[in-house]
């Protein structure tokens, strides 16, 4: 049986078609539907409208590839939304399923079990998913989700690009103020989603992204601060024009490089293995009846 799942989240929509087996393909479309929620508590239209009209390309493209069961999740952005009712019936219109809402444990658990299921053991055994509105940190039997994110971190500390050394340092203290002491300690990490995955893409200078180079990318910590620092020294479209970045991730990818400092300064790590396979697969092989 092939199936259909997708990702609302506060800064990306995904979808996968897979019968488990062989993927019939990826796509991704970052609309910002999470823009501006932290400040205004709400959802704004034109992101919704922006959002809708991916999800309804999702729905044909089910619908085209004979999909025989259709599943789709929605992250924080939705969460924390006071219109995130009306958001979920046009969703569902568009989609033909009406995405569940799901916890920040429940998507770290999924992460886990797509992140880990083809590392078979000899991988790292904590993983770290930053999404725009949330970063959780997983193991086998703990998640632990801290509301912030690329999108969160951008509106509250980093709009200005370029950014100035204080401002840096100022998003830096705000993470690891959030993050506390999560009690996690690792020698690395597995890196799911996508500012993992584009700062995989940029630490490999490839002249477009490629999702098999990026898979199992190992990123060390002093990689990642040289890239953080090239980051805050450039403008949105100097990062919009860097050839393996999506540009519409290039707002808030300096965020997500200093949410993934973060994550390797308090779990102790020195670097992160990157990985294509995350929540996405995860619910996917949930699905599928897949262990």
């Amino acid at each position: 049986m092939r199936v259909g799942v997708v990702d609302i989240g506060t800064n990306s929509m995904r979808l996968l078609i897979t019968d488990g087996e062989t993927e019939t393909g990826r796509w991704v479309e970052v609309t910002g539907l999470g823009t501006g929620v932290d400040e205004s508590g709400s959802l704004s239209e034109e992101a919704m409208r922006r959002t809708l009209r991916a999800l309804s390309r999702y729905g044909d493209l089910m619908g085209a590839h004979d999909v025989g069961r259709r599943a789709a999740m929605a992250t924080s952005a939705t969460r924390d939304a006071s219109n995130r009712d009306e958001f979920l019936a046009r969703a569902t219109a568009a989609l033909g399923v009406r995405p569940e809402v799901i916890s920040g444990e429940r998507e770290g658990s999924l992460a886990y079990h797509g992140a880990t299921r083809d590392l078979q053991g000899a991988g790292p055994e904590l993983v770290s998913d930053i999404g725009g509105g949330s970063t959780e940190f997983v193991t086998a039997d703990r998640t632990t989700s801290i509301d912030i994110g690329s999108v969160r971190l951008t509106d509250r500390v980093l709009r200005a690009r370029p950014a100035t050394l204080d401002q840096v340092h100022r998003a830096r203290d705000h993470v690891l103020g959030l993050f506390g002491d999560v009690g996690l300690v690792a020698e690395e990490v597995v890196g799911v989603a996508g500012t993992w995955t584009s700062l995989g893409a940029i630490d490999l200078d490839l002249d477009a992204y490629d999702r098999e180079r990026v898979h199992l990318h190992r990123l060390d910590a002093g990689s990642l601060g040289a890239m953080l620092e090239m980051l805050s020294g450039m403008s949105v479209e100097e990062t919009a024009a860097i050839p393996s970045l999506d540009p519409a991730r290039a707002p808030v990818i300096l965020s997500g490089a200093v949410v993934a400092a973060c994550v390797l300064e308090v779990t102790g790590a020195q670097s992160a293995l990157v990985s294509e396979r995350d929540s996405l697969d995860g619910l996917a092989d949930e699905l599928l009846g897949l262990p």
